[in-house]
C-alpha cells in the first residue's frame, strides 16, 4: 500500500513530509495495570492452624491424665494384692524354714556325736544374736 492511499492525500516526495500520527490512549484512558502481588488465600488461615493444633494437644494431655489416673489406680491395687498375700507367704517360708532348721538339727546331731563338748543349734559366732541364713538355704543339697 502507499502512503498517498493511507493517509488520503497526494503522493509525498519524503516521509518527512507526513504528518505525524502519533499513537495515544484509548478514550477513558487504559485499565490500571496490577503489578502487586496478590496471592490467593488458599487454606486455612494461621489462627486456624494454632487454633486446631492447640485443640489437638490440650486433647492429648487429658488423655495422658486419664491414662495415668487408670495406671495409678492398677499400680495401688497390685500393691494392695501384694500387700495381703505377704502375711500368708511369711507363714509358709516360716513353716518351711522351721522344717529345714529341724532336718538340719538332726543332721548336725548325726554329724557332731562324736565331738565332745558339742550342743547342736549352738551358734559358732559369739554374737548373742540370732541371725537366720541369708540365702534361705540352711545346708547344701548332697
Amino acid at each position: 500500500m502507499t502512503e498517498a492511499w493511507v493517509r488520503h492525500k497526494p503522493g509525498m516526495a519524503s516521509v518527512k513530509d507526513m504528518p505525524v500520527l502519533q499513537d495515544g490512549p484509548p478514550p477513558g484512558g487504559f485499565a490500571p495495570v496490577r503489578y502487586a502481588r496478590r496471592i490467593p488465600t488458599k487454606g486455612p488461615s494461621a489462627i486456624a492452624i494454632f487454633l486446631t493444633t492447640f485443640g489437638a494437644f490440650a486433647w492429648g494431655m487429658y488423655q495422658v491424665g486419664q491414662g495415668n489416673k487408670v495406671r495409678r489406680a492398677l499400680k495401688e491395687e497390685k500393691i494392695a494384692a501384694r500387700t495381703a498375700l505377704v502375711p500368708v507367704l511369711q507363714a509358709e517360708e516360716d513353716e518351711r524354714f522351721v522344717k529345714e532348721w529341724t532336718k538340719s538339727l538332726m543332721w548336725e546331731e548325726i554329724i557332731m556325736k562324736d565331738v565332745p563338748g558339742w550342743k547342736v543349734g549352738q551358734s559358732v559366732y559369739n554374737s548373742g544374736k540370732w541371725m537366720p541364713p541369708a540365702t534361705g538355704e540352711l545346708r547344701r543339697e548332697d
